[in-house]
C-alpha cells in the first residue's frame, strides 16, 4: 500500500477499489443472513463510479456519482419486483453506497491534491494509532466498560489510550509530512478518536443485530476487510475537511 501510495498514486485507487469491493461482498453476505439481499452488481460498479470520479473530478463528482449509485441501486431492485422486500433490500443498498464508496470517496479527494500521498498517509496513521492505542492502553490497564451491551471489550482506558497516542501521531505527522500546526494535529486526533470508536460501535451494533461475531475472514486473524475499514471510513471525510481547512491547497 505504502509503494502505491508514493510511487504511482493511480494503484492506490485500485488498492481501495479492490479493499470496497471486498468489504460491500462481506456485508452483502451478512445482510443475506436476515434476508436482506443487497444488489451487489450495480453497488460494484457504482463503488468504482463513486471512487474514480472523486479522485479524477473532486468533490461535485463524488456526489453525483453517488447519487447515481443510489438511484441505479434502487432502479435495479424494482426491476426484480416490488414490495416491502424490494423497499428494504433497496434501503440497505442506498446506506451500503453511502457507508463504503462514499466515505471512501474522502480518501480519494485526499489522495488527488499535491501533496495527496501525505495527506492519506496522515490519515492512515491517525486511524492506526486509534486502533493501537486503544488495544494497548485496553490490555494493559482496561478495567470499566465503555460501552458494555454494545462492545464489550471496549474500555474507557482504552478510549484514554486512542487520545494520548492518536494526539501525539496527530502532532508529529501534521508538522513532519505537511509542515502544519502541531495544535491542529491535536484536534485532529481528537476526531480521529471520535469518528473511530463511532464507527467501530456502529459495526458492533450491526454485526451484532446478525448475530455475526465478524464480517468476514479474509484476514486471518483479524475478521473480514471491513472489521478494518469501519473505523477508518467515518474518519477520512473529517480529516480531508480540517486539513482542506487548515492547509488549503496553493497556501
Amino acid at each position: 500500500m505504502g509503494a502505491s501510495l508514493f510511487l504511482v498514486k493511480e494503484a492506490f485507487v485500485l488498492v481501495a477499489l479492490a479493499a470496497v469491493g471486498v468489504s460491500l461482498w462481506e456485508l452483502a453476505q451478512a445482510f443475506a443472513r436476515r434476508g436482506i439481499n443487497l444488489p451487489l452488481l450495480p453497488l460494484l460498479v457504482g463503488a468504482a463510479g463513486i471512487l474514480v470520479s472523486a479522485y479524477v473530478a473532486g468533490e461535485e463528482a463524488l456526489l453525483v456519482s453517488f447519487m447515481l449509485t443510489a438511484g441505479g441501486v434502487v432502479v435495479w431492485r424494482v426491476i426484480d419486483g416490488t414490495g416491502p422486500a424490494a423497499l428494504r433490500d433497496s434501503m440497505a443498498g442506498v446506506f451500503a453506497a453511502a457507508w463504503l464508496p462514499f466515505l471512501g470517496g474522502f480518501v480519494m479527494l485526499m489522495l488527488a491534491m499535491p501533496d495527496g500521498a501525505r495527506r492519506v498517509l496522515l490519515f492512515v496513521l491517525l486511524a492506526v494509532a486509534s486502533d493501537v492505542g486503544g488495544y494497548v492502553a485496553g490490555v494493559l490497564a482496561g478495567r470499566h466498560p465503555l460501552a458494555p451491551s454494545v462492545s464489550p471489550k471496549k474500555t474507557w482506558e482504552g478510549l484514554g489510550g486512542s487520545v494520548l497516542l492518536s494526539c501525539l501521531v496527530g502532532a508529529a505527522g501534521i508538522t513532519w509530512l505537511l509542515g502544519g500546526d502541531p495544535l491542529i494535529g491535536v484536534g485532529l486526533g481528537l476526531a480521529t478518536v471520535a469518528t473511530a470508536t463511532l464507527g467501530d460501535l456502529a459495526e458492533s451494533l450491526i454485526k451484532r443485530d446478525l448475530e455475526l461475531k465478524d464480517m468476514g475472514s479474509v484476514l486471518p486473524g483479524h475478521g473480514g476487510v471491513l472489521d478494518r475499514l469501519d473505523s477508518m471510513l467515518l474518519t477520512a471525510p473529517v480529516v480531508h475537511l480540517v486539513l482542506l481547512a487548515a492547509l488549503p491547497v496553493g497556501a
